[in-house]
């Protein structure tokens, strides 16, 4: 089992994961990220490299670990009175964020990350919370809300590959486009 699955939210660790990763940031913004090496860090943070090392392993599974944190979403989705203006609102910032240098890096690490460690599966998480507040608020409404794999599969897997590979090709038309997509089947069940 990793560290990370077996921290305690307080305490020495948690302090530990807070000041390494506030040292890669200042590192990463000042020296910039190709200088960055666990021994720079370590002593930034006021740690061993061993610390770091058994934490994280090596420096691409920090980073995917820091690039994770700074992928959480700092709230709720804010209420725009519907969920197709609470979707495209949404998708749009998603877009926005993600598509800019700092968001495109923070994906490509959070990829970059061992598997087993779950950074990717963390990040769709994150997306996945986002939609369900969307939709647990639209439902009290008494709208009809598509399921969230849904929402996962026409809206932010697209947005996704657009983001990575053709950044220059989002538009708020075609985020609404999507989530058009994704509200006309919400009544049909996707088929294996």
């Amino acid at each position: 089992m990793s560290a990370r699955a077996t921290t305690r939210p307080g305490g020495r660790s948690a302090r530990v994961q807070q000041s390494v990763h506030q040292a890669v940031r200042d590192l990463e913004a000042e020296v910039g990220r190709d200088a960055l090496t666990v021994p720079l860090i370590a002593a930034r943070a006021g740690v061993t490299p061993s610390t770091i090392y058994r934490r994280w392993g090596d420096l691409r599974e920090l980073l995917s670990d820091v690039a994770v944190e700074r992928l959480r979403p700092d709230g709720v989705p804010a209420d725009h009175g519907s969920l197709r203006a609470d979707l495209e609102a949404w998708a749009v910032q998603f877009a926005e964020e993600m598509s800019s240098t700092a968001g495109r890096t923070y994906i490509r690490d959070a990829l970059l990350g061992d598997p087993e460690q779950g950074n990717a599966v963390r990040c769709s998480d994150y997306a996945a919370e986002q939609l369900k507040a969307i939709g647990v608020r639209a439902a009290g409404r008494g709208e009809v809300v598509p399921e969230v794999e849904i929402l996962l599969d026409v809206v932010v897997a697209p947005l996704m590959y657009r983001i990575l590979f053709r950044p220059s090709d989002l538009s708020e038309a075609y985020s609404g486009h999507l989530v058009a997509t994704a509200l006309a089947q919400r009544s049909t069940p996707l088929r294996a």
